[in-house]
Formats: structure tokens, sequence, C-alpha cells
């Protein structure tokens, strides 16, 4: 069963920037696939960095590893911010993958928490 995460209107998701490169794969209903660098990631999407950017409105699915394990979605590409950075959010996401990227994105934001001087 597909689980996509519902927001309140009136919070947003936490997003987390990558500091390590995070390779990502984007396959296409042909079965084709390319490569993509995540940059950003949030439970309801992220940001690409791209080769070559994609047609806004592009459905793939999207899998990258977190250190909780892999993550699996399907996405639709949103119009690009750059010549190379193209955001997305999740259209589905398995409730295990949700999970999983939930653990990764607590476990970012409690590190930077953790290092932070200022806080």
């Amino acid at each position: 069963m597909s689980y996509l995460p519902q927001p309140h209107a009136s919070q947003r998701t936490a997003r987390v920037p990558l500091a390590d490169i995070t390779p990502a794969v984007l396959r296409f209903d042909d079965g084709s696939c390319t490569m993509g660098k995540l940059q950003i990631i949030s439970l309801t999407g992220g940001l690409l960095c791209l080769p070559r950017l994609l047609d806004q409105g592009s459905r793939i699915k999207l899998v990258f590893l977190t250190h909780t394990g892999p993550v699996l979605g399907a996405a639709e590409m949103l119009r690009p911010l750059s010549w190379s950075l193209q955001p997305f959010p999740f259209v589905a996401l398995r409730e295990g993958d949700q999970h999983r990227l939930r653990a990764a994105i607590q476990s970012s934001l409690d590190q930077t928490e953790d290092t932070c001087t200022f806080c």
C-alpha cells in the first residue's frame, strides 16, 4: 500500500540539506534510467541536481540510499530552479520507505542540533 505524507497546511515539513553526496537513480516508465544527486530532502519531496533537466510533470521512480536504508518513491518533476537543479514532490511512498526516510531526516536534524553552538 502506498503512503503519501499529508502535511498540515499550516506546518511545513523539515527540509534537510545533505552534507554528503547522495546519488539517486531516476527510472522512467520506458525502463530507462539516469543518475542525479540529491541536494535536499523532506518527507514530501526534495531537490535534485541533474546532468539534464527533465520535463515538468514527468513521473519517475526515485531510489536513493540513506544511513537507515534505501528509499524508493514515485515523484513528479516540477519546474527547474536553475540549469541543473530541479525540485520534486513525492506522489507515492510506501510505508516502509516513508519510515526509513523519516528516521534519516530525524537523525540528520538531531546531528545538526548536537553540533549547533548557537542554539
